[in-house]
């Protein structure tokens, strides 16, 4: 198999606390944004930059970790837990600002780096 390399286009700039964070899109990135201000939504890809190596041979959790729960595998979670920690989360697109989209309902955490992002126009 050969090597799988995966590059940034951009970051998240805030935490899933704040009301709403920043994507920020490198700029040699930035064509990909062309009319993306027309959709409502989004799927942002991330990379978890905080899971440690431990938590990347983790394969089975109790899920949000509520341990009453019983175990699943982490393929069959939205879990953090995986051998490659890329999340995913479906987002609102609030605005965009040049290279930067203001969105709401993100999961990652400030400095997370994102690896792709994904919409569908409704025409």
């Amino acid at each position: 198999m050969s090597e799988i390399r995966i590059e940034p286009i951009g970051i998240v700039r805030g935490n899933p606390s704040d009301n709403q964070q920043v994507i920020e899109i490198y700029p040699e990135h930035s064509d990909g944004l062309h009319r993306i201000e027309e959709l409502d939504e989004l799927w942002v890809l991330f990379w978890l930059h905080k899971l440690g190596e431990a938590n990347r041979r983790t394969y089975q959790v109790h899920p949000r970790g509520d341990g009453s729960r019983p175990l699943y595998g982490v393929f069959a979670l939205h879990s953090p837990m995986r051998p490659n920690p890329i999340g995913m989360t479906r987002v609102k697109l609030i605005e965009r600002r040049g290279n930067c989209l203001i969105v709401s309902g993100l999961d990652a955490v400030n400095g997370s780096p994102v690896i792709d992002i994904k919409g569908e126009p409704s025409c």
